[in-house]
């Protein structure tokens, strides 16, 4: 949990014309790493970390993998990686792009990845929006953003993920038809999604009756903080949109 006096880690050099600036709320690391911890980060990152290129220079995410990828799915602070590690391993074909500043969120993926020898996954240790801003249109099958920090006091509101020119970074990256997945225990962040993203043109919300968005999907793994949410009495909801 972050506290209310860190500031947002923000790109120092002078910005071209329409260059995003990095903005990344909180702490960067946790408790120290193990030694074990640790060289899987450094030699995890060695291998599969992801370069945000310079500003006006798409990247084709399929190009970041070994082999050939049928799509590619990105998800947003991917926390402990669970989910992320999950869906790679269900989905070999498909390649992952996880995105989280925090060390040791990143040390705990790729510890997943060494442990499963998964080949599909790649990772971004800095602001997920950058990557997102050098993609090409309609490059993405999916987007995850699960139990994202809600920032639930007013004056910070401006630091949640879910803004418009957010979700207008992922419209275009989402292919027609691709998916959008948003999950919280925070029903006031719940709140604040729908009223962000229902207005908006790309999206729309997949839900028919409350269960489509109180029991989790089949295909969407759980993750260690949903159940330490589940267990404290926290019902999340599992909100999905499909770009139009």
């Amino acid at each position: 949990m972050t506290t209310d006096d860190e500031a947002p880690v923000e790109s120092p050099a002078p910005r071209r014309p329409g260059e995003l600036r990095r903005k990344v709320f909180g702490r960067r690391s946790g408790h120290k790493l193990r030694a074990r911890q640790s060289q899987i980060l450094e030699t995890g990152l060695d291998r599969l970390a992801v370069s945000v290129p310079p500003a006006g220079t798409p990247l084709d995410p399929r190009s970041l993998f070994a082999r050939p990828v049928e799509d590619v799915w990105f998800e947003i602070g991917f926390g402990g990686g669970e989910h992320l590690a999950a869906q790679a391993d269900a989905n070999p074909d498909t390649g992952f792009i996880g995105a989280e500043p925090f060390v040791n969120g990143m040390a705990s993926l790729l510890r997943h990845v060494d442990e499963r020898g998964l080949d599909n996954v790649r990772v971004l240790a800095d602001d997920a929006r950058l990557l997102l801003a050098a993609l090409p249109e309609a490059s993405l099958g999916r987007v995850f953003l699960l139990f994202p920090d809600p920032w639930p006091k007013s004056r910070h509101h401006k630091r949640r993920f879910v803004q418009t020119e957010t979700l207008d970074l992922i419209a275009r990256a989402l292919r027609p038809g691709g998916e959008f997945r948003v999950a919280s225990d925070i029903m006031g962040y719940i709140e604040w999604t729908l009223a962000v993203i229902r207005p908006h043109a790309a999206f729309d919300w997949t839900a028919e009756r409350p269960d489509d968005w109180r029991i989790r999907p089949e295909d969407w793994p759980p993750t260690r903080y949903e159940a330490k949410a589940i267990a404290a009495g926290r019902k999340p909801a599992y909100l999905r949109f499909r770009r139009r």
